[in-house]
């Protein structure tokens, strides 16, 4: 099964988070990306197990979205 998950960066306050349309339920947050990405290959296949009864073999896909906002100093 191959599944997407985005990890997008939270600007106000300052972690990352997890979407996952291929992954019922998945909902993790850290401060760091690596951090996070260890977490959803721990949690991945529990979750697909849980919520949808799949016990077979995952290959998990990352995009990572960060947008910054930054004040112009003059």
């Amino acid at each position: 099964m191959k599944c997407t998950v985005k990890l997008l960066w939270d600007d106000e306050s300052c972690r990352w988070h997890t979407e996952s349309e291929d992954i019922p339920g998945l909902l993790l947050e850290s401060n760091s990306c690596d951090a996070l990405i260890e977490r959803v290959r721990m949690a991945a296949p529990e979750m697909l197990e849980l919520n949808c009864n799949y016990t077979g073999a995952v290959q998990l896909s990352f995009e990572t979205v960060r947008v910054d906002n930054l004040d112009m100093v003059s």
